[in-house]
């Protein structure tokens, strides 16, 4: 269920905003109408809290939980030799905060040894063409009025080796398969196409010292970060107290005053008005509750049942909430994505492997939340489960796991898998229509829902008809007639038509698209089947090598694990998107779901006490 929101407005004295706005964070239920701050106070924590999240990042990078940033390419950087010999500072004999700014500068000479590394090395492999020598010597002969210019020119002009001129000399210096390189002293006409390359800033030479120092300071900073564990856990601690701070200030700053007094809005569950009160008595809060009224959004918080529960973690995954006037779909939506799930990766063997990594990775983080655990075990006992009844393991199927719905699955024209596919599509739709019709019985519309189930049934009907799965009986073309009578004469009271009345040229469209949804579930055939004829032609690959047995182990080896490893992300992909789609777009297009809604996140600390 969606829990009824209160929206709530509080009073207090102006000169107790910081007491008051405490007491509401410990009493953790309210969520407030926040706005965008811009105070001294709201961005100075904001900046602390950007340099820990920095500092977070580059640790997390330096101990391999983040891949490492690529070096910047913009403006070359400015390289001083002297740069990465200065000495390093001790971490450890520093204090927090000193130790967080030095942290942050390492980062900053970390960043400057790649982008310096990156620069120096494109520049090496520019000029080695033209071979090693002293810029200053050319800036010397260009003093004495005989300029020095390099270029480069395709092989198609006909290099010549060596002209001489009255205004200076023309030297070819190597040439590769597609071009020519060469240098020019002194005012003397260059081939045509040919392009003028800037003089280097310093020698080859150089340039390899300096990328050699820029890798020997780059390790020695990450070998000095790689050693603050500690530092590290202090500073995911301070990280999170300073998301708190910064909440707090913006609260703080969304209140306002006027006299002696000031007042905040916001939305607390119905439940939990209790437990304000008895706060508001203690506090000598003023509070003021009412009902949201036409026109306000309130917060969306989703109770379904405790079994059901861990499908929030996968709405909070996809950033998706229904709307507060919506209703709570978290069941079906479990039911159907796990079934989904299993049928999109389409093989038992893959879901044992998600179990596994799921089990060992609960073991490694036994302090994590458990929900996003029970969510893969599920999704991965449902893949388990789907494998047995397809008798589908990595591509094979063992005769020891033979059974009748594996062979009926397993019909050569794929006319049942087709069947399964869209008697499930049917179900979830129809399901959408019915509970629609209950949430508005005894209200005559009601009757326009029913009228869509009878739709969604013959559209079915047809769907199997057509792709010669069985004919379309001919009662459910009187179903048909009667839903089309219940749609029509009932979507729409009396007194709408004038408004919405549009709506109703608009139905012919919608009836067709119907059809379309149904033959929207044909995706959990067609990318399940794909993932299994994947995985056994990577088997006969592997297992068809032309090779010695003593030879071909190895690279049978590497072929099935390149192969399904490869099919196993593609399966994943294919999950976030099929199988989130037909629940968030046809079966909520049906039931009226837009996901339109923004989660409850109360007002309190999120930081763990220490």
């Amino acid at each position: 269920m969606i829990v009824p929101m209160k929206h709530l407005t509080l009073l207090c004295v102006a000169a107790d905003q910081s007491a008051a706005m405490e007491r509401l964070r410990a009493l953790g239920t309210v969520h407030l109408a926040l706005r965008p701050s811009d105070s001294e106070a709201f961005r100075a924590e904001s900046a602390r809290y950007r340099a820990l999240q920095q500092a977070s990042a580059l640790l997390a990078e330096i101990h391999g939980e983040s891949p490492p940033l690529p070096a910047a390419k913009g403006e070359p950087p400015a390289i001083d030799p002297a740069r990465f010999e200065t000495p390093l500072p001790d971490l450890g004999s520093l204090g927090f905060d000193d130790q967080l700014q030095a942290v942050l500068k390492l980062g900053e000479e970390l960043r400057f040894c790649r982008e310096a590394r990156a620069y120096l090395a494109d520049e090496r492999q520019r000029y080695e063409p033209f071979g090693s020598f002293d810029p200053a010597l050319a800036a010397k002969l260009k003093a004495e009025g005989l300029p020095v210019t390099l270029f480069t020119f395709p092989l198609t002009e006909a290099p010549k080796p060596a002209e001489e001129g009255n205004a200076g000399i023309l030297h070819i210096l190597t040439a590769d398969a597609k071009r020519a390189y060469g240098v020019a002293v002194g005012a003397i006409p260059l081939p045509s196409a040919a392009t003028v390359i800037p003089l280097p800033e310093r020698p080859l030479t150089e340039s390899a010292w300096l990328i050699e120092a820029a890798e020997r300071r780059e390790q020695a900073i990450i070998a000095a970060l790689e050693g603050q564990t500690a530092f590290k856990t202090a500073l995911a601690q301070a990280t999170e107290r300073q998301q708190d701070r910064v909440a707090f200030a913006q609260a703080l700053d969304t209140m306002e005053a006027q006299g002696a007094v000031a007042w905040i809005t916001g939305w607390i569950p119905e439940p939990q008005t209790q437990a304000l009160r008895e706060a508001a008595r203690a506090a000598a809060w003023g509070i003021l509750l009412r009902d949201p009224e036409g026109d306000e959004q309130p917060p969306t918080l989703m109770r379904p049942p405790k079994l059901f529960r861990p499908v929030l973690t996968l709405f909070e995954a996809l950033g998706i909430s229904p709307a507060y006037s919506e209703a709570d779909v978290s069941i079906p939506f479990y039911l159907f994505f796990s079934i989904f799930f299993a049928m999109l990766v389409g093989d038992g063997g893959y879901g044992a492997i998600i179990l596994a990594l799921v089990i060992w990775a609960r073991m490694k983080m036994r302090k994590a939340p458990a929900s996003p655990f029970i969510l893969l075990s599920v999704f991965a006992i449902a893949t388990i489960i789907w494998g047995f009844l397809s008798n589908t393991w990595f591509g094979v199927s063992p005769k020891c796991l033979d059974n009748p719905v594996a062979r009926w699955l397993a019909d050569p024209s794929y006319k049942n898998m087709m069947l399964l596919c869209f008697t499930l599509g049917v179900t979830h739709l129809v399901i959408a229509r019915l509970w629609n019709a209950v949430m508005l019985f005894p209200d005559s519309k009601f009757l326009a829902q029913v009228g869509w189930a009878g739709i969604v049934a013959f559209m079915y009907c047809m769907t199997c008809g057509v792709v010669g799965i069985f004919p379309c009986p001919t009662f459910m073309y009187w179903v048909m007639g009667v839903s089309l009578v219940l749609v029509f004469g009932f979507s729409l009271k009396r007194s709408e038509l004038r408004e919405h009345g549009v709506e109703l040229g608009m139905m012919p469209l919608t009836i067709a698209g119907t059809l379309g949804d149904i033959i929207s579930y044909v995706r959990l055939f067609a990318v399940g089947l794909a993932s299994v004829k994947v995985a056994q032609n990577f088997n006969d690959m592997a297992i068809n090598l032309g090779l010695p047995v003593w030879a071909k182990i190895i690279p049978l080896v590497l072929i099935l694990l390149i192969g399904h490893g490869l099919n196993f992300a593609m399966a994943a992909l294919s999950i976030l998107v099929h199988a989130v789609r037909l629940n968030t777009l046809e079966f909520s297009n049906h039931k009226g779901i837009s996901w339109s809604g923004y989660a409850y996140r109360p007002f309190r600390k999120r930081a763990k006490a220490d």
